[in-house]
Parts: structure tokens; sequence; C-alpha cells
């Protein structure tokens, strides 16, 4: 029961940490998915594929490495010095990311409360200030609260929409974009959440006592993404092309299933920004404290003060600029993460890994009868 719910946990944080301010919105989706059009679906199928394998070998490689931040893991990928700048320039787009989070959380309360967009932004730091004090363990219990409720929330949207005239649009939506930037899409979006979400999934993974919570963690989490993912697809393409002129699209959506349900998912929304939002300033002190030897009380209000200045440029406009260019940059570091072997060198499993791991092989982390 304890390893259960250990990989229950593992799997929400994951989930939680991919489904930020982009994501739970909608703006991320219809970005990188949505707009084109029946290509959708194969893609999300795709990308639902690269989080169940790279996220899994991420922390997989986390934990055998023994990282205490995504800095100790990249240099592992990239070596000492390459790795270092590659951890600096992560460093640089996490404070970007949060900074679209935060303007998240301002969209919500200005939008859709009808309340001045700095009160969003001031509640989500000093929450995830107070937060940002318990640690991995504040991380992951919050996670686990708001992620089953997010996929109920969705799964009550799917089935608010399958009576829509516009239901079977996400089969056969047309669109302009050219097949090879739909198929791009796919590679770009996974390796963009998953440069941001090793600042979480590295010490997260360092922590556990085995590899199998990792494995099953990767597994049930990349499947809930994929979930996600489609259902916000489902809803958005019955109601495109009208949908595009909302800066919260999954939130108008919501405004369908009434005045409790609305409130309840827009509440849902800024959880989730502000989930991945305290995620996120973890993971960046975290590296900063090896980094400059500063400690955590001290890093964490600065971070955030970068944070809420970047925020003032607005929302959409940082994501439409920001998201696809750290997604290529990102491309990389997931190459690189394929490229590198599972086991490192001179490492091996002791007795307890050993009778639940016996392959380094990247295609072996999906749990098998050998593995009983």
């Amino acid at each position: 029961m304890r390893q259960t719910l250990r990989t229950l946990q593992i799997a929400f944080t994951y989930i939680g940490t991919i489904v930020g301010a982009g994501f739970a919105t909608g703006q991320e989706i219809l970005q990188f998915f949505t707009q084109y059009g029946r290509w959708a679906v194969l893609t999300i199928l795709l990308s639902m594929g690269f989080f169940i394998w790279l996220g899994t070998k991420m922390m997989i490689l986390a934990r055998r490495i023994g990282a205490e931040s995504y800095e100790d893991f990249n240099r592992h990928l990239f070596g000492r010095n390459t790795g270092s700048v590659i951890s600096l320039f992560t460093l640089v787009i996490l404070i970007g990311v949060n900074s679209i989070m935060l303007a998240g959380a301002g969209a919500i309360f200005q939008e859709h409360l009808g309340l001045h967009y700095q009160t969003g932004l001031i509640l989500t730091v000093i929450g995830s200030y107070l937060l940002l004090k318990r640690g991995i363990s504040g991380i992951l219990q919050m996670n686990s609260i708001v992620v089953p409720l997010m996929m109920t929330l969705s799964l009550l949207i799917i089935f608010n929409t399958v009576g829509h005239p516009g239901a079977h649009r996400f089969m056969t939506l047309v669109t302009e974009r050219s097949p090879v930037v739909a198929w791009m899409s796919p590679f770009l979006y996974t390796a963009f959440n998953l440069g941001m979400a090793q600042a979480v999934l590295v010490p997260m993974a360092r922590q556990s006592d085995s590899e199998r919570p990792l494995i099953w963690g990767g597994i049930i989490g990349g499947l809930g993404i994929g979930f996600m993912l489609m259902a916000a697809h489902y809803a958005m393409s019955a109601h495109m092309p009208g949908i595009l002129q909302f800066e919260i699209p999954m939130g108008s959506i919501a405004f369908g299933l009434g005045p409790l349900v609305s409130l309840v998912y827009l509440l849902l929304i800024f959880l989730e920004i502000f989930s991945t939002f305290v995620a996120d300033i973890y993971g960046v002190t975290l590296q900063l404290e090896q980094r400059t030897r500063f400690s955590r009380s001290a890093i964490t209000p600065v971070v955030m003060l970068l944070c809420y200045i970047f925020s003032q440029f607005g929302f959409s406009s940082l994501l439409s600029l920001f998201y696809p260019m750290f997604g290529a940059l990102s491309l990389v570091w997931a190459i690189k993460l394929i490229l590198t072997p599972s086991q490192p060198p001179g490492a091996s499993d002791g007795p307890e890994e050993a009778a639940s791991h016996s392959t380094s092989s990247v295609k072996d982390v999906v749990p098998g009868p050998a593995r009983k």
C-alpha cells in the first residue's frame, strides 16, 4: 500500500508539473495540437508515448546517478562544462516559464473573476512562498489533491461535449497548416515540457526508495497527460474557430457546464498554474543553492521577484513567443536523453534493485512478468 501511494504521488506530481498555465487554460494545446486539425489526435498519441518513455527514463537515470538537482543531471548528459551551460540556460527558461505561470494567474483573476490582474500575481507569489517552506513533500501532497480533481473535470467536459453539434470535428477539422510542422509539434512539445519538468522530477527521483514506483509513476503520469491533452483537444475542436478569441479557452468552455462547475474549474486551473509555479521555483532554488551556496530562504524571494517583473508583459503573447522557441532549444536536450544509456557506466544494481530491474535498456523500463 505504501509503495502504491508513493507511485500515485509520483504520477500526480509528474502530471501536475506538466499541466501548467498554457496546458490547463488551453492556450498551449491550441498552439501545439488543435490548430493542426485532424492531425492532432495522432500527434497527441505520439506525444503521450514520449512522455511515458522519456519521463520514466529521466527519473530512473536521475536516481541511478544520485542527481540532487537538474544541474547534476545535465552534467551527466553533456559533461561537466557543457552541462553547466545547459543548466544555466534551463534556469533562464524556467524563470521565463514561471513568469508565464504568474501571468496566467493574473489573467484568470482579471478575465473570469473581475478582479485586478495584480491580485492574481500577488496571491500566487505569497501562497507559493508559504508552500515552498515544506519542500518536496508539500509539492507531492498538493498534486495528489489537485490532479485527480482536474482529471475528473476533464471527464465532465468530455461528457458535456458529446452532445455538441461540433463534437466530431476533432477527427475532421480542416487546417491550412503544413503536415510537416504538425508532426514536428509533438517532438517540440514533449522536449520543452520534459526539459522544464526535470527541475522537479530529478530531485523527486533521488528521494525514491526504489525504482519501481518511478517506473509505474512515469507510465501512469504519461497516460494521464495524454488523456488530459486529448480531452482538451476534443472539447476545443467542437468550438473552433470561435474559441481562438479567448485568453483562457478552456475556461470559456467550462461556463457551459453551469456557474458552480465553471467556478470550480477556474479554481482548478489556478491551482494547476500554482502547482507548476511552485514546482519550478523549487527546482530553480535548488540549483541556485548548489551554484551560489546561498540558502534557499534567501534565493526564493529573489527568483519570485524576477518572475513577477517579467509577468507584466501579458499571458498569451509570452506563451506564443517563448514556448515554440524554448521547445526547439529543448529538443537538443531530449535527443541527448534518448541517446544516453539508462545505466551509468560502472554502476550496478544492488540485490533489491536487481530483483526489479533485470536490464538497463530504455525499451525495458516498462515492467513485465520478469520483474515480479
